[in-house]
C-alpha cells in the first residue's frame, strides 16, 4: 500500500507538472510540497497545515480527496509528533486570560450598539447638567462695583471731543 506522499508525487508526475507549477497553482511554497511528497511531515508545526496542504494538492491533482484524507489521518496517528492533538484547557490561568475569554464570548454587534446608546445617554446627561448650571449661575454675581479713575490728572492730556452736531 502506497503512502499519501507517494500518491501525491505519482499524481503530479502523471499530469506532467513540476513542483514549481503545483506551487504556483496552489500558492503553497515549493519546499512544503517537496516535504509532503517526501513524507517529511516533521517540518510542519501542526497537523492542520499538513491536512490543508494535502487537501489542496489532492484537489488540484484531481485525486479522491476523502480517501486521501482518511489515509493521511491514519498515517498521522502513527507518527509520534501528530498522534494526538494538544490538550485544550477551558480554565483561564490568570486574570488576563479570564478577561479575554469573557470578551471572546461577546456578540460585538450588540455590544457596539449598546456602548453607542450608553455613550449617547452620557453625552445628553452632560449637556443637561451644563445647561442647568449655566442658568443658575450669574457670572456677574460676585463682581464688586467698579470705581472709575480718570486719567486726565495723570497725563495732562484730554481726548478730543467729536464735533457738535448742528
Amino acid at each position: 500500500m502506497s503512502t499519501v506522499s507517494e500518491e501525491l508525487r505519482q499524481a503530479r508526475e502523471e499530469q506532467n507538472l513540476s513542483v514549481h507549477q503545483v506551487g504556483e497553482i496552489t500558492k503553497i511554497r515549493t519546499d512544503h510540497i517537496r516535504a509532503l511528497e517526501e513524507g517529511n511531515f516533521e517540518i510542519f508545526s501542526a497537523p492542520v497545515y499538513i491536512k490543508g496542504f494535502v487537501r489542496t494538492c489532492a484537489t488540484v491533482l484531481k485525486m479522491d480527496v476523502p480517501a486521501i484524507m482518511a489515509q493521511l489521518d491514519a498515517e498521522l496517528k502513527g507518527s509520534e509528533k501528530f498522534s494526538e492533538p494538544p490538550p485544550l484547557s477551558n480554565e483561564p490561568k490568570g486574570f488576563l486570560d479570564f478577561v479575554m475569554l469573557q470578551l471572546s464570548k461577546l456578540d460585538w454587534r450588540k455590544s457596539v450598539a449598546a456602548l453607542a446608546v450608553i455613550g449617547l445617554g452620557l453625552i445628553i446627561l452632560l449637556v443637561v447638567v451644563i445647561v442647568r448650571h449655566q442658568r443658575k449661575s450669574d457670572p456677574l454675581a460676585n463682581l464688586k462695583p467698579g470705581i472709575y479713575h480718570g486719567t486726565q490728572s495723570i497725563s495732562g492730556q484730554t481726548l478730543p471731543l467729536p464735533p457738535a452736531k448742528k
